[in-house]
């Protein structure tokens, strides 16, 4: 990779990438229509992400301006020491080098995860899947544009176009200088990718989240919460899979036929363990596996329990380590949950929809990470840097 941009031709490339979003914005539409034709399926979360519409490219062209807006990630200090032989020591941020996004469905990542990237000064390379090829394409023509007004490599941005094959070959054996890996989609792409990479991976992108309604839950609160996390966007990440119910909450027949009422109104399908008693509208699940899914679609599971801990426990054996939520008024509760949650965020009386970047103030997300090194939650541009060790001194040996 050439030396680092500096920050000024970083902001020049991304204003000018808005710029060539909104003259080719016909030419986008027009690929997307090509993807969305040619997709073979019924995954309803899958075909909401390829989806580009008006409301998307806003989405990438607001992301580009704000990351342009944003203060340079590199070269903050983060630590200082004077040592007493005079040597002045201090870790200041730096890039990975070269990271590769690899992903389904989902072509906005192509500008606003690349985007995050190339502000942190990152060589990027895409693998997008087969799916979204024409969006992708295009997408990454006007990167090539964006760098070409300004003088900068093509070589900055990458479009990788291997099919499973070679793209496990590359895992194995990388034909260039490779420095960290994202995969954005479903389990069986971040099962392919970690069995095969050979570099650090930031593991992204599994839900499976859970809402606990107490039983000192307001329960008309937690009947607009469970529906907004619900149904709001199935495709989300964030998005709510898993309910469980205080046994104990008052009046809690009469709150479980509103909640179904609803979920119904909105054509969710309706999953309980058998243990909230005979609940019209519902099925029984067929086994324990259930908990562990992440559902992406218009599905939910509910379940009893019996006590706080009860609950902290199944959340943190079957959760996805990503959102949890607790609806309750009793903030010792609230705050022991909070604590005792295995998640990545963890929400007392609100929607687990609004773990996302820019709704976190970072102001765009390169992913979700479940993982806890080196970033958890979502990944800013602030955390998309590795550090370095400045030694300063005048021949000081040891």
């Amino acid at each position: 990779m050439s030396a680092i941009l500096n920050i000024n031709q970083r902001n020049a490339v991304l204003n000018s990438m808005v710029g060539w979003i909104e003259k080719k914005r016909t030419a986008l539409l027009e690929a997307n229509n090509k993807d969305l034709e040619t997709y073979v399926g019924n995954d309803i979360a899958m075909y909401d992400r390829l989806t580009i519409d008006d409301d998307k490219i806003k989405g990438m062209m607001k992301s580009l301006k704000e990351l342009a807006l944003a203060e340079d990630p590199l070269n903050v200090e983060r630590f200082q020491f004077a040592h007493e032989n005079g040597l002045h020591i201090s870790n200041r941020t730096a890039p990975f080098g070269t990271i590769l996004i690899i992903y389904e469905s989902r072509p906005d990542v192509t500008i606003e995860a690349a985007g995050i990237a190339f502000k942190s000064g990152n060589n990027i390379l895409l693998k997008g899947g087969k799916e979204s090829l024409n969006s992708n394409l295009v997408l990454v023509d006007l990167w090539h544009r964006a760098l070409t007004d300004h003088s900068v490599s093509k070589d900055w941005v990458t479009y990788l176009r291997y099919n499973r094959k070679e793209t496990q070959a590359f895992l194995e054996n990388p034909s260039q200088r490779l420095d960290l890996i994202v995969p954005r989609g479903g389990e069986r792409l971040i099962s392919f990718v970690k069995k095969h990479a050979t570099c650090p991976v930031i593991i992204s992108g599994r839900g499976n989240n859970f809402v606990y309604v107490d039983s000192e839950a307001d329960q008309q609160m937690a009947l607009e919460v469970i529906i907004n996390a619900k149904t709001s966007k199935i495709s989300a990440c964030n998005a709510l899979d898993k309910v469980l119910i205080n046994s104990g909450l008052k009046n809690k027949d009469e709150f479980l036929k509103k909640l179904i009422s609803r979920l119904q109104k909105n054509n969710v399908e309706i999953l309980t363990d058998g243990k909230l008693g005979d609940c019209k509208g519902t099925s029984k699940m067929k086994d324990d596996a259930v908990w562990h899914e992440e559902f992406l679609d218009y599905k939910i599971l509910m379940g009893e329990v019996d006590n706080l801990e009860e609950a902290i426990e199944k959340i943190n054996l079957y959760g996805g380590g990503h959102s949890a939520a607790i609806i309750t008024t009793n903030e010792k509760t609230a705050s022991f949950f909070m604590h005792s949650v295995d998640s990545a965020a963890v929400y007392h009386n609100a929607s687990t929809r609004f773990t996302d970047g820019g709704q976190f103030g970072l102001g765009g997300e390169l992913a979700i990470s479940t993982d806890k090194l080196h970033q958890r939650g979502p990944i800013g541009l602030q955390h998309l840097v590795t550090n370095k060790w400045f030694v300063k001194g005048n021949g000081q040996i040891r």
